[in-house]
């Protein structure tokens, strides 16, 4: 049992609590109006595991709005590198976000940042939310195998735990702003750093902000091993962990693109969040707005359909490299026509910064040595040039056409393996999202609306009013760490219950030697104001304020002594840790004051 005392209530208009858990109105996921625990729900709005989201959906978007009132965001606006920003087109100001987060951050996906649980221990916490079975769908630790490459690749020796168990999986947890700016304070660090949902809602609020995108055009799409975002401008733009992909990209058969691909060509797609609301594959209810849906579900699909162009068959060709053995290419040298093998052509790609598929192609050719070419066509291999021609002079074939191209005409019985080669060819050319379906009930939550032009301190006060009726700003809330505002249980559960990391490292080491490991760090929040760090920042990035600090060492404290009581006393500067074993005494500048008592898995605040 978990005791809850203090400002326990999520908003009586959207959830009642009754006996630690809640009951959901029609206007937020119905669904789950059975049995869902506030506690459970709350606790994850600081830890924000990719598990945790999966179950909690309005948690993706939760993140976005904390970085959204971040001053840190705010604060990229003054930087030189934005300097003129508004006066540019909308995919030249996504491309100065999209630069500026490539200098600044790193992806990180490593075993040790936030530490490792087991499945019986995830399955356990969420077995009241959802069958075993469905949340393997969510992790492929689990046993998920949608995407082939990982698949194949064996996906515990890619992510480093073929040294664990079977049971061992990581917790991988996103981390806000703060904690992504924190890493250039990790070791083997100089910048930030984050994982893919990281970049995906740092993408969503610092395109928001400072490219000025309205929300309403941004979509954050989760697979069950990637976070993407879907950008309605142009022809549509998609964010790739650091980088970003255009529709040319798109089908430009680079590794880059290839990369980006992946999610959507082998995974469902389990969420979409959106400014309106979410809408999730398992969940029966939704609470997007089915319009904005729609649209984006129609412009995504556009966006993943290429047309039969010369210059996509090139990239295609580029990307499948097993085909390339199936061309060659005629280029007039010397006033003589000449051949060559494409896959030389594209072994020359490689080293120039010139391409094979656009208007450089006739530089490139000009850079391979003259013995490379054949004064003779080459046996049983198409002509690249014949097959590019064809299409030029039948500009209204469709992808659905394709099969229709005459052999006869292009020589393509040369090709083995033919039939196949225009199966992949097809699924470069148009890829097919798996999205959640409309076969959903479309309950809209309060729809949020924030303009271009607030001022930070305006969207703040937005977002605590909407507080009152919007699970999604409530829960902003809590990841943002707002602890005047906020329930101190929630935090208090996440710091003790799943910040293994401390823990690991201060084993060895006495309650003497952990107080010295501690007055040794810096005495600096990474987070500003009254807003507090979980024990596993404060341990990863090697500092905190003394109220963080206490809480790091209570988290040790009750893992070593779980039946024991431990009171924490917060009073402004003063901040005591109370027990039968003794008392420790930290300083700290957060101003907050609070009484919280901790025992085996029960929590109280005053």
């Amino acid at each position: 049992m978990v005791i809850v005392e203090g400002n326990t209530s999520l908003s009586s208009h959207s959830i009642s609590i009754f006996i630690g858990e809640v009951v959901m109105s029609p206007d937020v996921q119905a669904e789950r109006k059975a049995k869902v625990p506030a506690l459970e729900m709350l606790s994850s709005a600081f830890t924000l595991s990719d598990m945790e989201i999966f179950i909690f959906p309005e948690l993706l978007y939760a993140l976005v709005l904390a970085n959204i009132i971040s001053p840190v965001i705010w604060g990229w606006r003054k930087d030189p590198w934005f300097k003129g920003i508004d006066k540019k087109k909308p995919i030249q100001r996504i491309n100065r976000v999209k630069q500026f987060v490539m200098d600044n951050f790193v992806f990180n996906l490593d075993l040790e940042t936030w530490g490792l649980t087991t499945k019986e221990r995830e399955i356990e916490r969420f077995r009241g939310f959802l069958s075993e079975e469905v949340i393997a769908r969510s992790n492929a630790l689990f046993g998920y195998e949608g995407d082939k490459h990982y698949f194949s690749i064996d996906i515990r020796r890619h992510f480093g735990l073929d040294k664990y168990t079977d049971n061992v999986i990581p917790y991988w947890k996103t981390e806000t702003v703060e904690a992504m700016n924190a890493f250039r304070y990790k070791g083997g660090y100089t910048t930030g750093a984050g994982e893919c949902v990281s970049l995906s809602t740092l993408y969503t609020a610092a395109l928001f902000l400072v490219a000025k995108i309205p929300l309403d055009k941004i979509f954050l799409m989760a697979t069950p091993l990637h976070s993407q975002n879907f950008i309605d401008v142009n022809d549509g733009v998609l964010t790739n962990n650091r980088r970003i992909v255009t529709k040319n990209m798109w089908t430009n058969g680079t590794s880059l693109s290839t990369k980006a691909r992946r999610a959507l060509e082998n995974e469902d797609v389990t969420v979409v969040s959106h400014i309106s609301g979410n809408i999730h594959t398992v969940y029966r209810e939704a609470s997007i707005d089915p319009d904005a849906y729609n649209y984006f579900a129609t412009a995504l699909s556009s966006f993943l359909r290429a047309d039969l162009k010369p210059e996509v068959i090139s990239n295609f060709i580029r990307k499948e490299s097993e085909f390339q053995r199936c061309f060659q290419y005629r280029h007039s040298m010397h006033g003589k026509e000449m051949y060559i093998e494409v896959e030389k052509i594209y072994k020359y790609e490689h080293t120039s910064p010139n391409s094979f598929s656009t208007d450089s192609r006739a530089t490139l050719l000009n850079e391979i040595d003259d013995e490379e070419f054949s004064f003779t066509p080459i046996p049983d291999r198409i002509m690249l040039n014949d097959f590019e021609e064809f299409l030029r002079s039948h500009p209204d074939l469709s992808i659905e056409d394709l099969d229709v191209i005459s052999i006869r005409e292009l020589e393509i019985e040369k090709c083995p393996n033919i039939e196949r080669m225009f199966k992949s060819l097809k699924e470069f050319l148009l890829v097919i999202p798996r999205l959640p379906g409309m076969d959903k009930e479309f309950k809209a939550s309060e729809r949020l609306e924030i303009p271009l032009d607030w001022p930070r301190e305006r969207v703040i006060e937005y977002i605590r009013c909407e507080a009152e009726r919007n699970l999604t700003t409530q829960l902003a809330l809590y990841a943002y760490r707002d602890m005047e505002r906020i329930d101190w249980v929630p935090f208090v559960k996440a710091a003790v219950e799943r910040n293994p990391v401390c823990l690991t490292g201060l084993e060895e080491k006495s309650v003497e030697e952990i107080r010295h490991v501690l007055d040794k760090m810096e005495n600096e929040s990474i987070y500003d104001e009254t807003r507090l760090a979980l024990p596993d920042e404060v341990w990863n990035y090697g500092r905190g304020d003394g109220l963080e600090k206490a809480f790091l060492m209570v988290n040790v404290l009750l893992n070593r002594h779980p039946n024991e009581v431990f009171t924490l006393n917060v009073r402004g500067k003063d901040v005591t840790i109370e027990s039968k074993i003794g008392s420790l005494k930290f300083i700290s500048n957060k101003g907050l004051w609070k009484r919280v008592t901790m025992s085996s898995g029960e929590y109280r605040t005053v």
